[in-house]
């Protein structure tokens, strides 16, 4: 999951239990081409134990919003942590076209419930307003993610998430918890925008998917300058 770190805007400390022997293991690539257009499958699965958390600095964000938070407004959908625990079964997808023997990438779909089983990739949202002299977390949820996609498109870069339930940060995971989320998923998947996105980062995955889509051996993602240091990360 380096890659979170690579499309934030923001510092990220990540953070894994000491125990962790959490891993990601390729199982099947499938590439299909038809005329102009391709598109490749890469089948992968979480193994192991443990768990790695990305938790987002956005104090840089309440400060380019401060004098309309302070006038009352809320700051939404602001994203506090990207979670992986557990096993679980993905695919990314990767399409595009094909023309004079160069390929270029349109779009890339990172899915973490492949056949059927629950993604193990969870994101932590909250709104934040001004209350009581200081900036305060408030409307706090835990989504379940089924998809992250990149688009190569005009403007600034974005990830479109969807997710397959919600619930309050507090509330346990019980079966009924898990339907009523479910419901509310189908609403809030037509509610949260697309992220922003560090443009490197989005340029990145783009470059990734293209990697698989020609069958590279090996792919180096760039260094990610919003990774915190280790004595950084140890100290909060």
């Amino acid at each position: 999951m380096y890659f979170v770190p690579l499309i934030s805007q923001e510092p990220v400390v990540a953070f894994t239990n000491p125990a962790v022997d959490h891993r990601v293991r390729v199982l099947s690539t499938t590439r299909r081409l038809k005329g102009r257009t391709f598109q490749v499958t890469c089948e992968f699965e979480f193994c192991g134990n443990g768990f790695e958390r990305h938790v987002f600095d956005y104090n840089r964000e309440i400060h380019r919003h401060e004098d309309q938070l302070k006038r009352g407004r809320l700051l939404p959908h602001v994203l506090a942590a990207i979670n992986v625990e557990g096993p679980g079964r993905g695919t990314i997808e990767i399409d595009g076209t094909q023309a004079n023997g160069a390929q270029t990438v349109a779009e890339v779909r990172l899915r973490f419930n492949a056949h059927g089983q629950s993604s193990p990739v969870t994101i932590a949202l909250r709104d934040i307003r001004y209350s009581d002299g200081a900036f305060q977390p408030v409307n706090e949820v835990v989504a379940r993610v089924n998809t992250l996609t990149f688009q190569r498109k005009p403007g600034p870069p974005k990830m479109e998430v969807s997710v397959a339930s919600i619930r309050p940060k507090d509330a346990a995971e019980s079966r009924w918890q898990s339907l009523k989320g479910s419901i509310e998923a189908m609403a809030v998947n037509l509610l949260i925008p697309p992220l922003d996105v560090d443009a490197r980062g989005h340029q990145a995955m783009l470059d990734f998917g293209l990697a698989l889509a020609a069958g590279a051996a090996t792919f180096t993602f760039p260094h990610a300058p919003n990774l915190l240091p280790p004595t950084a990360r140890q100290a909060r």
